[in-house]
């Protein structure tokens, strides 16, 4: 086993870990800092996929008050309010030094101002972009600096496990590299959590197939406190470019409907405004539970059972410059989006839940901070398009800024556990170690059965009947792939078949937590709804759902009461 020693390990290498590390530096130069990434740095992850843009009120007229109800009101009075409040207020300071230190370029007015486009769910155009290839923009210009600064990586590593020392304390985390197979333990005074979501277990999701919530479910086997993991986004338009394709599930963003896009169903007709007033620009969940409807009923779906995204009334001309790389991908798929129509479907896009934490990034395990898409409390049941981003760059620095001046003051290097260490390689090294046959296409069934149970039982609209059986199926999901066993001569370099069952472990696992948690929430909210229950419930004594596992693996839930701290539904902080 190779061991690494360093003050600051940093897990993910998206918005959140990047700007974590980059802030941490500035705190303090001589921090010997270390960014473990499952891919390499810049190219991977999710913020890299980030079109739309980045939600920050700058113009006149716009207010950092109507950004914060806009997210309230959106998340349906579920968010941390303080947390909610720390968002709106920093993404005017991030953006500000994303464009002048970091050197990020944004689309401008012709009077010099950064333009703002139209993002649905929100009551004023506060969408910062380049183009729609504004994660692009953001990544190579954070990348850039990470590198300038030589600070420490180790790329093509996946963390398995956090590593207790002898006093209990944190110690460190187990790794694998991608590249040798090999185990290296990082002993490291502070650990930023910053993997990431990335809910693939469904059917049709956007993230690419190396995102498996690895970090939620690490958080879970160390009994870190995790809410609102009901709350699973599915964004309204995935690209439906056939069965036999990856490309299908890629979101469309959320800007083609902001512009004035058309939902059509299968007989070319508009349908959104059936569903809500505000037609296509509602919030994420009300659209794709419109699709959803439409696709329950016969005959008024496209060729691929989807619905049809149309913007040639916009004028292609104008289309093709506003939207040149979604004009460019859905080319690829053989759909001229400027001019015709393309088929979309809703997809599995962004995880609301994640580890519960404070302002300042903290947990409640000493030494372990969190940001990002593994943090849970600041949207709510529905996280607005643009919220995104700046939620993991506002964090990102936060938690930087926090963790240096911790580790100034505190922190220490401690010894793992010996046993802890040898749980974590045991877990690793699990499907190596079965007795049965190695069956090549043990782990695609098991893989096509999660998608199916979480698609039809736990996803966009769902009931108890349904909920009762993705609980039942997840538990033979999980035997299955407990007995599946891996060749033991194979390589373990670049071992994809490895990396794909533990992906799918990991999966279960958070699967397990949606479903457990969907079942406590009895009213409907967001991103959650329960055809069973479909009202939302008393907003005055809104809860929130805490899961926590035990050393077992048993989920111990309790809906907590939602802190008001700075407005109360049916109040508002705009004048």
């Amino acid at each position: 086993m190779q061991q690494v020693r360093t003050h600051l390990l940093i897990l993910g290498a998206g918005g959140a870990g990047l700007f974590a590390a980059l802030h941490a530096h500035r705190a303090n130069p001589a921090l010997h800092i270390t960014i473990a990434v499952k891919g390499l740095l810049g190219k991977c992850g999710c913020t890299r996929m980030v079109q739309g843009g980045y939600n920050v009120a700058l113009a006149p007229g716009d207010s950092i008050e109507r950004h914060f109800m806009d997210t309230i009101e959106g998340g349906k009075w579920l968010p941390n309010q303080d947390l909610a409040w720390t968002l709106v207020n920093g993404a005017v300071e991030r953006i500000h030094e994303l464009e002048n230190e970091l050197g990020c370029f944004f689309d401008r007015n012709p009077d010099g101002s950064v333009h703002q486009k139209a993002f649905a769910g929100q009551s004023f155009d506060r969408t910062v972009h380049k183009g729609d290839l504004t994660g692009i923009e953001i990544m190579n210009r954070l990348s850039e600096q990470v590198w300038v600064r030589g600070i420490h990586r180790l790329e093509e590593h996946r963390a398995l496990d956090f590593i207790s020392g002898d006093d209990g304390g944190l110690a460190g985390v187990l790794l694998v590299d991608i590249r040798t197979g090999g185990y290296t333990f990082v002993q490291a005074r502070a650990v930023l959590l910053a993997t990431g979501g990335g809910p693939t277990m469904y059917r049709f999701h956007t993230p690419s197939g190396d995102k498996s919530c690895d970090g939620l479910a690490m958080a879970l086997r160390c009994a870190l406190p995790l809410r609102d993991m009901e709350m699973v986004q599915f964004h309204p338009t995935g690209l439906l470019a056939g069965a036999d394709t990856r490309m299908t599930g890629t979101v469309l963003e959320e800007g083609l409907r902001g512009a004035g896009g058309y939902l059509l169903d299968g007989a070319g007709e508009r349908f959104m405004q059936r569903y809500d007033e505000r037609g296509e620009r509602a919030t994420r969940d009300i659209v794709s539970r419109g699709i959803f409807a439409e696709m329950s009923h016969a005959g008024r779906t496209t060729p691929n059972g989807g619905v049809s995204l149309s913007m040639g009334h916009l004028g292609p001309d104008s289309v093709r410059r506003q939207f040149k790389g979604m004009v460019e991908r859905c080319a690829d798929c053989g759909f001229d989006l400027a001019a015709g129509r393309v088929e979309v479907v809703p997809t599995a896009h962004y995880m609301m839940g994640g580890v519960e934490f404070d302002v300042d990034g903290t947990t409640e395990r000493e030494g372990l901070f969190v940001a990002g898409e593994d943090s849970g409390g600041v949207h709510g049941a529905n996280r607005l398009g643009g919220n995104g981003v700046a939620n993991s760059t506002v964090f990102g620095g936060i938690a930087g800024d926090t963790i240096a001046r911790w580790l100034a003051s505190a922190g220490t290097w401690r010894e793992p556990q010996a046993d802890a260490l040898a749980r974590a390689v045991e877990r690793g090294e699990a499907p190596f170690r079965r007795l049965t046959r190695y069956d090549p296409q043990a782990l695609e069934h098991v893989r096509e059965r999660l998608y199916q149970v979480m698609w039809d039982d736990a996803g966009i609209v769902r009931d108890a009947a349904g909920l009762e059986r993705a609980a039942r199926a997840l538990v033979e999901l999980q035997n299955e792939l407990h007995a599946v066993a891996l060749p033991v001569g194979q390589s373990r370099c670049y071992n994809l078949t490895w990396h794909d069952w533990l992906n799918l472990s990991n999966l279960i696992d958070v699967s397990n937590v949606i479903v457990r948690a969907a079942q406590a929430r009895d009213n409907s909210r967001g991103a959650h709804f329960r055809a069973d229950f479909p009202q939302a419930g008393d907003l005055a004594s809104s809860t929130f759902t805490r899961v926590r596992a035990d050393a077992a693996g048993r989920f111990a839930l309790e809906a907590v009461p939602v802190a008001f701290t700075r407005v109360r539904p049916g109040e508002s902080l705009i004048a």
